[in-house]
């Protein structure tokens, strides 16, 4: 099991200390990276509508959650309770399940684009995939660390 350091200890930062320890730390990259992917989403052209949007909620629905709880953590309202512990693990392991999901159909609808769409929409697509399997990897590791901090508590 990961020592106490590297894995945040057992008890959640408030303050400004959520940007300095890990995992918390990942609230900035997923800060930017999902925002990153909603901007891409948003923009892109749409080849297929059911699984866009799919995509368009998981990437609204995760930056707004993870900018909300981010917020939470920097003014304290958490106040040590393990309760908090657990959330901050359910939440980061539901939104890395979102995020794989939806960045399996952000694929299939870039590889199904078909005569009609540019070359920059299709380049607009594949920024998006990446993206969105970049942010995927970051909540997988905020999730599997915050198990760890669940686990410890």
């Amino acid at each position: 099991m990961a020592p106490a350091a590297a894995s945040g200890g057992s008890t959640l930062p408030s303050g400004f200390s959520v940007f300095t320890t890990f995992p918390d730390l990942l609230f900035v990259c997923e800060f930017v990276f999902g925002g990153l992917v909603w901007i891409l989403i948003a923009s892109s052209l749409v080849p297929l509508p059911l699984a866009q949007g799919w995509v368009m909620f998981v990437s609204v629905f995760c930056f707004v959650a993870t900018t909300s709880l981010m917020i939470l953590y920097i003014i304290g309202t958490h106040g040590g309770e393990t309760s908090w512990i657990t959330l901050d693990a359910a939440y980061h392991c539901v939104a890395a399940l979102f995020y794989l999901s939806a960045s399996v159909l952000e694929a299939l609808a870039t590889i199904s684009m078909f005569d009609g769409f540019t070359y920059k929409h299709y380049h607009e697509n594949i920024a998006a995939v990446v993206f969105a399997y970049v942010v995927t990897l970051i909540y997988v590791v905020h999730a599997v660390f915050s198990l760890i901090r669940w686990k410890s508590s």
